[in-house]
């Protein structure tokens, strides 16, 4: 079994973790005999979807159709939105569990104050 990382991130995930995945292969039309290039798995973690998603447009036709598809997956159900938090509050101290939390300072004028 091959190990799967995040296209964007590089973080390793592992088998049954959570992340979305998209499959890629090419194939001729109208051509005989017909051929077929071998799929593609590409990864993305929770984070790097959700923020993929929201983010403006890429360039290029391809990564458009996949920013698409994306957009489309974490809009449909908040379950990917949902494991993107769960995995940042995992990481110790990233996110505060509740809005208690006041190690953020609050703006001062136009700064943040730290």
């Amino acid at each position: 079994m091959e190990n799967l990382y995040c296209l964007r991130c590089n973080r390793e995930l592992e088998s049954g973790q959570k992340s979305v995945a998209v499959y890629v292969f090419a194939q001729t039309v109208g051509i005989r005999p017909r051929q077929k290039s071998a799929a593609r798995r590409i990864c993305f973690c929770p984070q790097c979807s959700v923020s993929l998603a929201m983010g403006p447009p890429p360039e290029g036709a391809l990564n458009v159709a996949a920013w698409q598809m994306m957009r489309e997956l974490v809009s449909s159900d908040p379950a990917l939105t949902s494991a993107a938090w769960e995995a940042l509050r995992a990481i110790d101290g990233f996110l505060p569990a509740d809005e208690t939390y006041e190690g953020f300072r609050r703006a001062v004028g136009s700064f943040l104050q730290f």
